[in-house]
């Protein structure tokens, strides 16, 4: 007998410093483990399920993410529904909206457009509260230098080297709608130190680790040790040259989502 299903999108936050990411694993604190528990109690114990639209590595967080959630019986009252999930997630973890969908939407196939930041400092010590979303990389920067080189992303070009253990069968060759590096107005506090950059970079799909050996390739022009001819090189098929530094994963935030018909 066939049994109606309903369908809902998700847009949530994250802090994801005390996180090991995304995805349930054995024994390990995830955020697909809180929100599921958390599902699990405000649904009383009626079936669901829940899928992301795309997972986030250990201490990473997400100023807006998306999941959807299946189930086989229908939320009377969305708002209320969204207040309780929230009231009963962890305080690290806030649900933004919640949004009926048919069944033809894919949270996954769906055509979507993701910004991420990398927010960073340099030169300095930094208060330990930066910790959870900002790099501090003590050596000076040239941040001129950097900005030039993050300009470099932009386009159609192949990413092989800064996808991590890429394989030889993966799509490689992406496109870069936004690349930049600005200073950081969007995340503050009184105990940032007085000037923070952010890398932003948008577009439709991303490799493994890719957001954050992009940064390591500008943290590497910014300190000196490779030049804007290397960053032109690695971009081109078939390119030999090696990116070795995965900048660290808690200043990366997935900033927003969009979906697109």
């Amino acid at each position: 007998m066939f049994q109606e299903r309903f369908y809902y999108v998700f847009k949530i936050q994250y802090l994801g410093y005390r996180f090991h990411g995304w995805q349930k694993q054995p024994k390990l604190k995830t955020l697909h483990l809180m929100i599921d528990r958390t599902f699990k109690f405000v649904l009383e114990g009626k079936q669901f399920k829940t899928l992301a639209a795309g997972r986030t590595d250990a201490m990473v967080s997400a100023n807006e993410a998306a999941f959807e959630l299946f189930l086989y019986q229908e939320i009377e009252n969305e708002t209320e529904f969204l207040e309780w999930f929230n009231y009963n997630l962890p305080q690290d973890i806030r649900a933004l909206s919640m949004q009926k969908v048919d069944e033809n939407f894919n949270v996954i196939q769906h055509s979507k457009v993701k910004e991420y930041l990398y927010l960073f400092t340099h030169g300095q010590k930094c208060h330990p509260f930066c910790a959870p979303i900002l790099t501090t990389i003590l050596d000076p920067l040239n941040i001129e230098l950097m900005k030039e080189g993050a300009k470099l992303f932009q386009g159609s070009h192949n990413f092989k080297i800064y996808c991590y253990k890429a394989s030889d069968t993966g799509v490689f060759d992406r496109t870069i709608i936004h690349s930049e590096i600005v200073e950081n107005t969007m995340f503050t506090a009184n105990f940032f130190p007085e000037k923070t950059y952010a890398f932003k970079v948008k577009g439709q799909g991303f490799g493994r680790n890719q957001i954050r050996m992009m940064m390591g390739a500008l943290i590497k022009l910014g300190k000196g040790e490779i030049s804007l001819e290397f960053i032109k090189e690695s971009l081109l098929p078939g390119s030999e040259h090696v990116v070795e530094y995965i900048a660290p994963p808690s200043g990366l935030i997935l900033n927003s989502i969009e979906f697109h018909e």
